[in-house]
């Protein structure tokens, strides 16, 4: 939004880019996810993959070839070289630093290999390539908001550009992509100030004028502590299906980034894009305040009109084809039409703030191994490209198996977890039309009410 709002104030353009060369994260169903949560919001976009423009392709995985020329541009000038480094010669490396007490950094073994020793190697192992960096002396990062950032370049890692598989990584196809799309300002959260180095560096290796810089705090718990998909809802589409306004949302994160006097606080995007200035943007980290959201899309919900309350109600969860599948789940179970509201309401609850004890009564696993199944759903069906029926029925079959359980000693820890009751309509569909986002969240709020898994416990469950 901070993008948004600083392109449209000085009369830029916005544009949007498919960051995909992670394949392991990437998907269709996660750019479906991205262009939805933006048009949900109102955010529109003058460049992208959807409407072109004059820079495309807008799809990192699309750009390879582009990538691929500027990889072989640093290695003929010898600003980046090939790492035929073994993942396991590379924890050693690591292990050793760590006992040392060094910094974590790419010790450099692979640099002093010749260049015909390293293309003749390069047909016949696998190899990374790694940019250059300086081993003494400070990089010095202009940022428009923090200043003048000095680093040591003995701290800063040999990073890798280009991956085994032939992607970039992040740091190489932001920078090329960034000069070829003529952005001029990036702006990024704090935990990039580290990076900016190495970026400054390839601007330089490639002699192209950097932009400007401004690294943003990022979103805080009213404890101060990291606002973060482990711990929080924070993708937008949560907020769609919790029944938030999309005018509130972007209020409530425009008053994170402008000032505003009390009573000032409904605010319309152009008025947050009028008020934005850089100078605003506390550097003290900003909470995300959810008492606040709510009393702002309260405020926002009351001030509709009867007709267009009505309209917003259908269209969060109204839909005709939602709601028949939900009475069809609920059929087999009533006896007068009046029971489909406490069959049903679980649909349309916010959270279900179920406390320990509600979740622990009648149960055949201990709290333990109920903390264990929850972790395992969240994670398992996080990692799932798909969120259908077959995926969500596999992934609670497989949790009842790491646990050595039939799964009907399970299911009532989900069906209280997701439903707030041990019994209900069939689970599987519940969970597909619940959608993602949300049974990610009771899944969350359940295990943290039982008590979230140590550092420990996770790498134990996970192996």
């Amino acid at each position: 939004m901070i993008n948004y709002c600083f392109a449209k104030k000085h009369g830029g353009t916005f544009l949007l880019r498919i960051e995909d060369t992670d394949q392991a994260r990437s998907t269709p169903e996660s750019e479906v996810a991205i262009l939805a949560s933006l048009r949900w919001l109102g955010l529109s976009w003058d460049e992208g993959p959807d409407v072109g423009g004059p820079h495309g392709p807008y799809r990192q995985s699309e750009r390879s070839a582009i990538y691929t020329t500027y990889i072989d541009e640093l290695l003929a000038r010898g600003h980046a070289f090939r790492c035929f480094c073994t993942p396991e010669r590379l924890d050693e490396m690591r292990e050793a630093q760590k006992m040392a007490k060094l910094p974590p950094r790419y010790d450099g073994r692979c640099l002093a290999i010749p260049a015909s020793e390293s293309e003749a190697r390069a047909k016949a192992e696998p190899y990374v390539v790694r940019m250059r960096v300086p081993d003494r002396g400070t990089a010095v990062v202009e940022d428009l908001r923090r200043g003048r950032i000095e680093i040591e370049w003995n701290t800063v890692d040999m990073q890798i550009l280009m991956k085994s598989d032939g992607l970039p990584t992040y740091h190489l196809a932001n920078v090329v992509d960034d000069h070829l799309m003529e952005i001029t300002h990036v702006i990024r959260g704090e935990e990039w100030v580290s990076s900016a180095p190495k970026h400054l560096l390839l601007y330089e290796y490639f002699g192209w004028e950097p932009p400007a810089f401004l690294h943003v705090p990022l979103l805080r718990n009213p404890d101060k502590s990291k606002l973060s998909k482990r711990k929080n809802p924070t993708g937008i589409l949560f907020f769609r299906a919790m029944g938030y306004l999309p005018e509130a949302l972007l209020n409530f994160l425009g008053l994170l980034m402008v000032s505003s006097a009390e009573g000032q606080e409904v605010m319309t995007l152009d008025e947050l894009i009028a008020r934005f200035e850089v100078e605003h943007l506390s550097l003290g980290g900003p909470v995300f305040d959810f008492v606040k959201l709510d009393w702002l899309n309260g405020k926002y919900l009351r001030e509709l009109s009867p007709q267009a309350f009505v309209e917003r109600v259908l269209e969060w969860g109204g839909e005709p084809e939602r709601f028949a599948a939900m009475a069809s789940l609920a059929q087999a179970r009533v006896e007068r039409l009046s029971d489909l509201g406490p069959l049903l309401a679980f649909f349309f609850a916010g959270r279900l703030n179920l406390t320990e004890t509600q979740l622990l009564e009648g149960q055949k696993l201990d709290k333990d191994e109920m903390r264990r199944a929850l972790a395992l759903a969240m994670w398992d069906l996080d990692a799932s490209q798909t969120f259908d029926k077959a995926t969500v029925e596999a992934v609670l079959g497989s949790v009842a198996e790491r646990l050595s359980r039939k799964f009907r000693d399970i299911a009532r820890v989900f069906y209280v977890a997701l439903t707030g009751s041990p019994t209900s309509v069939p689970l599987y569909d519940a969970l597909v039309l619940l959608g993602r986002d949300i049974v990610r969240e009771r899944l969350r709020a359940a295990l943290s009410a039982l008590g979230a898994p140590t550092a420990a416990e996770q790498k134990a469950w996970r192996a």
